[in-house]
């Protein structure tokens, strides 16, 4: 089992200096703590994802921690070229020593999407064909590559990773039938839904990787996501978290409310409470955190838990507790 965090780093309440200077500290946390892996967001034009650039935040997270291992989930890959990407890419996971994880996605924003003037109809198939683009890149010393969208013949590269052939790939699933592509591919998977439909996905893809013949020793990370807000007593981490995640809704909502529009698969609700009866968020001592978590673990069957500790208005001590808290169930040998 190993243990992970996400963030959208969505903007709280500080300004934006002090937002970035505490998530940095943040990051330090868990470089310290012995988390495996460190899960950023991609949003655009919305206080729901103010590391926008990905690669600009992840450098600075790079140069601040020394295990952590870390990355996007996802890159909206239609918003890129996909020659820039991968070789920024390769210039993080060479910076880090080889501790890149890559996240590839369509973007689940047709919003955002438009504002790079992407049509909503052509995401899907400008995400297929950038992701190959990007990794034949990776095992080439030249690349030709014939597309719809990209053509280029014979490009020397002169950057390559550390990680070979590629920095291990990660995709968010929320759908059980969808698992066949990312089992083939050998893809890390993580789900924001609640235990019980996760374990519909870990069991799809558990099911498709024992039919490839694949071997079952090197089945990839299976994750589910949570809001983790641990505290001194059950009641205070309660208040906390429906404070924080009140911060956090709102920002969620920000662009869909804006063009009087519903996010499409939208896993989070209105509430924390709400989101705790789904099975979405977890808040109490420590104590009892460890038994939901370890029940939301046992339910869902996976093998990548990741935590949401930084969210809506939270403040370093209070995200700086939560980590402790659960570093030391979970993280301590």
């Amino acid at each position: 089992m190993k243990f992970g965090l996400f963030d959208h780093v969505d903007r709280g309440t500080d300004p934006l200096q002090v937002f970035y200077e505490d998530r940095l500290r943040i990051a330090e946390k868990y470089d310290k703590a012995g988390f495996y892996a460190y899960h950023t967001a991609e949003h655009h034009a919305t206080s729901l994802g103010m590391a926008s650039s990905p690669n600009v935040y992840m450098s600075a997270v790079a140069q601040r921690t020394r295990r952590l291992k870390f990355g996007p989930l996802v890159y909206c890959l239609p918003q890129y070229h996909p020659i820039r990407l991968f070789e920024e890419i390769c210039m993080l996971d060479q910076m880090s020593g080889g501790r890149l994880q890559v996240g590839v996605g369509r973007g689940i924003s047709e919003i955002e999407s438009s504002y790079f003037g992407i049509d909503a109809a052509d995401v899907g198939e400008i995400y297929k064909e950038y992701y190959q683009v990007i990794i034949k890149a990776m095992t080439s010393k030249k690349l030709t590559f014939e597309g719809k969208h990209f053509n280029v013949k014979n490009m020397p590269l002169e950057l390559e990773p550390i990680q070979m052939p590629h920095p291990p790939i990660f995709t968010g699933l929320q759908n059980p039938e969808a698992t066949r592509w990312p089992a083939e591919n050998r893809i890390n998977v993580i789900s924001n839904k609640s235990p019980e439909a996760v374990r519909d996905i870990t069991d799809s893809y558990r099911r498709e990787w024992d039919g490839l013949g694949y071997d079952p020793e090197e089945l990839p990370l299976l994750g589910m996501t949570c809001f983790v807000v641990i505290s001194e007593t059950d009641e205070k981490a309660l208040v906390m978290g429906r404070r924080m995640y009140d911060v956090w809704y709102k920002s969620f909502m920000k662009l869909w409310r804006l063009h009087n529009k519903t996010p499409p698969l939208a896993a989070c609700v209105e509430t924390f409470d709400e989101m705790i009866s789904g099975g979405k968020a977890i808040a109490g001592r420590p104590e009892t955190v460890k038994e939901l978590v370890d029940e939301h673990i046992d339910k869902s069957r996976v093998n990548y838990f990741v935590s949401r500790f930084a969210f809506g208005d939270v403040s370093y001590d209070e995200a700086a507790y939560s980590i402790d808290a659960f570093s030391e169930m979970y993280l301590t040998s």
